[in-house]
């Protein structure tokens, strides 16, 4: 039997990479789009490099997008690609909508153009969700986004389900609540605390310069979603869902467990930095899962407390190798 393909676009950041892992040890070949830029950064993929097969294209270039269908063949393809930083989309905004919203589009159509009968996941966020309407949020909850990133990914989500309504393809949206890992982008705000506990605890700085505390998030483990992800494709029928734990933490109580992890104080550390407060704050975020349990059969299986041991942990070793690199 010939082994299922796969094209993820987006394979190089931290759910392509988990993602890719995981359809590898599926069986799968899996294609990777990249852009082609100077310095493609493949450092989340170093230790299974080999095993994947990269193809050069582009959210914003349609033609691209098209030879990387034909080319790669897919059985499955899975949408990470993004402008995904929330507060860049703020000074990014028509860039933001480009990728993130207009991007799905030309994908979804590339896969019609190519004739390629493919099932197709998006990956939509819970920013969707923004001023929430009810707490906890469902599968049919009102979304209200507020900022250009979760503008675009609403976007990308509705179009999903019009080409699933409009021509029958078997396409899925995952609005994922938050998801973190050590391979985390350090601009996002759980791994800007794990690393810079890990810098605080090695003594290369000595604060660390937070934006809004209060914020509730419910933030899981991205090695745990990237498998809801899957599973959604292998369904009888295309649907959307709900992935999240179920439970909200503050980013202060985020601050707490990563500082205690490193046997510190957190409060001698964080400081609150006006600048780094949203124009439009999302102040909660909490998911009800309980569609992808029961269809899926999907539950976490790392906790709150677990994940950030381990993105602290992760850190402290990543900072103690940078430090000994300095000194040969």
């Amino acid at each position: 039997m010939a082994k299922r393909r796969a094209l993820i676009t987006g394979i190089t950041g931290q759910d392509g990479s988990y993602l890719a892992e995981l359809l590898l040890k599926k069986g799968y070949e899996v294609h990777g789009l990249v852009r082609r830029t100077s310095s493609v950064s493949t450092s989340r993929l170093e230790t299974f490099m080999d095993k994947v097969h990269l193809v050069q294209g582009d959210l914003t270039d349609q033609s691209s997008l098209i030879s990387a269908v034909r080319l790669s063949e897919p059985d499955e393809v899975y949408n990470l690609a993004a402008q995904s930083f929330v507060g860049s989309s703020w000074s990014q905004p028509l860039f933001t909508g480009d990728v993130t919203g207009l991007g799905v589009t030309r994908l979804l159509e590339a896969i019609r153009s190519a004739g390629v009968d493919a099932r197709f996941y998006q990956a939509s966020s819970s920013e969707m969700f923004g001023k929430v309407q009810e707490t906890p949020q469902t599968e049919k909850t009102p979304f209200y986004p507020r900022s250009p990133y979760a503008v675009a990914k609403l976007y990308g989500h509705w179009i999903t389900i019009n080409y699933r309504e409009s021509f029958g393809m078997f396409a899925c949206c995952g609005v994922l609540f938050n998801h973190e890992s050590p391979r985390r982008g350090i601009e996002f705000v759980t791994r800007k605390i794990s690393d810079g506990v890990a810098r605080i605890y090695h003594g290369q700085q000595d604060e660390l310069r937070l934006g809004n505390l209060d914020a509730k998030r419910d933030w899981g483990f991205a090695g745990d979603y990237v498998e809801a992800m899957w599973m959604m494709l292998q369904q009888k029928q295309p649907d959307d869902y709900v992935i999240g734990t179920g439970e909200t933490h503050t980013v202060r109580e985020f601050c707490e467990l990563a500082f205690d992890a490193a046997g510190l104080d957190w409060e001698k550390y964080v400081k609150v930095d006006p600048q780094f407060l949203r124009p439009a704050e999302v102040n909660l975020l909490l998911a009800d899962p309980s569609k992808a349990r029961k269809t899926l059969g999907w539950k976490p299986e790392v906790s709150f407390k677990q994940l950030v041991k381990m993105m602290v942990e992760s850190d402290i070793d990543l900072v103690a190798r940078e430090m000994k690199s300095r000194k040969k």
